[in-house]
């Protein structure tokens, strides 16, 4: 008996060792030095088209690491009190929003009963000062009484600097010195890797948003720098965090509400929050969420303290396997257009064990069995989609080959380098000379671009208006009728210019199968009736002669 208890001793004990490793494994922080040196050698800059175009004025702010420079207006050393009570004055939105804010006055954030909802800060800003102390940036025992102006445009900790000289725009590495393990989460979305390299190592992500904007050959083309500096108001977040938590409040109830992802995920290519707010989870939120829902909890708690009754966007996007972090691709499947490399694949283990990830975010509140129901119907109504526009893009391509297009031989300048002429390409949507693009190049590159990613984000955002009818579907087919009908007019007028026979390029893909084997099947029996006919009249025997009546 004393040998069994001895044993059960030492199995505890070892057992209360292994808890403890493991939680110090788990509790371990990230290297941040590591994280900003690799964050630092794996930003592109400019990118590998960056000879083809230059940065304008406002771009410093999309990119303060490559572009900004501090403005010369202010000379001198500056401290603490001195942005304070000068931005009061000169930037009374941009000091009242700071002053209001938690970084504005962190005592509250202590002070928080661990009654509020909030007091979870509490730990994060314990975390927050351990992290700058290690890094040397903050005395041991100091805590801090707020982060300043200072702080984020000077350095955290700074007493002074020269306005002149040292002024930065913060970027991710500034908001990562504080905010580490958000940092280390955001940075992980690079590492994804898709099986079959649909997408490059870390693409589609926020972590590598603005690489795809200067790495995307129109976009270091085009010479209206104003109009395409658009697109880096949206793909400016591997810079900064700005664009979900707004400058200067930084505030995490606004970060979690779906409006915040509005500025950036709308429109035909990223029509995600118009999908979402006319789905049935977005009326939820707008008529009982907006007045009863509590943003100040954290996600994790947001059903059972929150009071949710519907998904947000952030609800759903950045939960995995029941942890909540600021890695957004954990479950990303059909990323952010269709195509059939995705498609064709979708049987394959790293895409089956997203889709059971998605049933499992979408049991919070239905049934697993109607989640992998919607999502199967989603997956196929997507592939359905996409099937029409690759039979349009087969066809514009087949009328590119044979040089069919209006105004190919004739009026067809090329798109300014590094952009590449294409049938239906990318570069048609921001820039057009002359018959580049024909009509019905943009009615496909509307397609591909606009119609077919607008039908899937319906569908996977359960808004049935939009993707069966209004934006959709619809949409698919109104583009396959002109290009069919296009496609007919040139290929008529160029038999008619060469007295040849006129054939669609895909008269007989057009026709479905079984469209096809009922009509031979029909003149098969037409011709054996016909046979059967005239073999009657040929063969029949001869009809005797009539009675005379009596004699």
């Amino acid at each position: 008996m004393k040998n069994k208890s001895l044993s059960l001793l030492i199995a505890l004990l070892f057992s209360l060792i292994g808890f403890g490793v493991g939680n110090f494994a788990f509790a371990a922080q990230p290297d941040f030095e590591q994280l900003k040196k690799d964050y630092y050698e794996s930003h592109p800059g400019k990118g590998s088209h960056g000879k083809y175009w230059e940065p304008i004025p406002i771009q410093k702010y999309w990119n303060p690491k490559d572009f900004y420079t501090p403005p010369k207006t202010v000379q001198g050393e500056v401290g603490r009190d001195t942005c304070i009570g000068c931005h009061q004055s000169t930037s009374p939105g941009a000091f009242h929003a700071w002053k209001n804010s938690v970084h504005g006055d962190l005592k509250k954030i202590r002070n928080l009963p661990d009654s509020d909802v909030r007091a979870y800060k509490k730990k994060k800003l314990a975390e927050v000062e351990a992290n700058l102390t290690k890094l040397g940036l903050l005395d041991k025992g100091q805590q801090l009484d707020q982060v300043g102006c200072i702080d984020c445009h000077g350095g955290v900790g700074k007493d002074t600097i020269n306005h002149a000289e040292n002024l930065v725009m913060p970027d991710r590495v500034a908001c990562g010195t504080c905010h580490l393990s958000e940092f280390a989460e955001a940075e992980s979305e690079k590492d994804q890797e898709w099986p079959q390299k649909q997408w490059s190592k870390g693409h589609p992500s926020h972590a590598v948003d603005w690489e795809a904007n200067v790495e995307n050959t129109i976009w270091a083309a085009m010479p209206e720098r104003e109009v395409a500096q658009g697109c880096d108001m949206c793909h400016y977040q591997q810079n900064k965090c700005d664009g979900c938590h707004t400058r200067h409040t930084f505030s995490v109830a606004e970060a979690r509400q779906p409006e915040a992802c509005a500025t950036c995920h709308n429109g035909v290519d990223h029509n995600e929050f118009e999908n979402f707010m006319t789905s049935k989870h977005g009326t939820q939120y707008q008529t009982l969420g907006k007045a009863n829902w509590n943003f100040e909890v954290p996600l994790k708690d947001a059903i059972a303290k929150g009071g949710y009754t519907a998904p947000t966007c952030q609800l759903c996007h950045f939960e995995y396997k029941g942890e909540y972090s600021h890695n957004l691709v954990r479950k990303v499947r059909w990323a952010f257009n269709p195509t059939p490399a995705i498609a064709d694949n979708l049987g394959h283990p790293w895409f089956e064990e997203r889709k059971e990830s998605w049933v499992e975010t979408c049991s919070l509140c239905h049934s697993a069995s109607f989640a992998k129901a919607y999502l199967d119907a989603a997956d196929k109504g997507t592939i359905q989609g996409l099937a029409v526009e690759q039979e349009a893009k087969k066809v514009i391509n087949k009328l590119y080959d044979d040089g069919l297009l209006v105004g190919q031989n004739s009026n067809r300048p090329a798109p300014p380098a590094p952009e590449k002429d294409a049938a239906g390409g990318f570069f048609q949507l921001f820039w057009a000379k002359g018959n580049n693009p024909s009509h019905v190049e943009r009615v496909y590159a509307d397609m591909w671009e606009h119609d077919v990613i607008k039908h899937y984000k319906g569908i996977f955002h359960a808004n049935p208006g939009g993707f069966t009818y209004t934006e959709g579907w619809s949409n698919l087919m109104r583009g396959y009728t002109e290009i069919m009908d296009e496609d007919t007019r040139l290929r008529e007028m160029a038999a008619m210019k060469s007295g040849g026979k006129f054939q669609t390029v895909s008269a007989s893909a057009q026709q479905p199968s079984s469209d096809k084997d009922n009509s031979l099947l029909l003149s098969a029996l037409l011709l054996i009736a016909f046979g059967l006919g005239i073999a009657y009249v040929l063969l029949k025997p001869a009809k005797p002669e009539s009675d005379q009546g009596p004699q």
